[in-house]
């Protein structure tokens, strides 16, 4: 019958993004990265320490908050916006009225 409706099971694994200590693992080792770079420029592990420390708090907020955040910022700058409400012009409406 094609008019009957189809269920497909859909696992919660597959919509979860995959994530380091809570944290989603791009941002994760972005924080990993920098904290090993700040340690390098200034040659004192409690730098890099407190630099991963503390971009590891703000990627586990920002998984937290939105998991796709990341990937929304890189592609902002690629997608401009195709819809600017200043440049449209006013809404005409005609009301038709039924005779009877």
């Amino acid at each position: 019958m094609p008019n009957e409706p189809r269920f497909h099971p859909v696992y919660k694994s597959i919509n979860k993004p995959l994530t380091i200590w809570g944290v989603e693992r791009r941002l994760f080792f972005l924080a990993l990265i920098l904290g090993g770079a700040a340690f390098n420029l200034f040659g004192s592990l409690v730098s890099g320490l407190a630099l991963f420390a503390a971009l590891y708090l703000f990627a586990r907020w920002s998984t937290g908050t939105d998991p796709q955040l990341l990937r929304i910022l890189l592609n902002s700058a690629r997608f401009h916006a195709n819809y600017d409400p200043g440049k449209r012009d006013g809404i005409h409406i005609l009301v038709a009225r039924r005779r009877s």
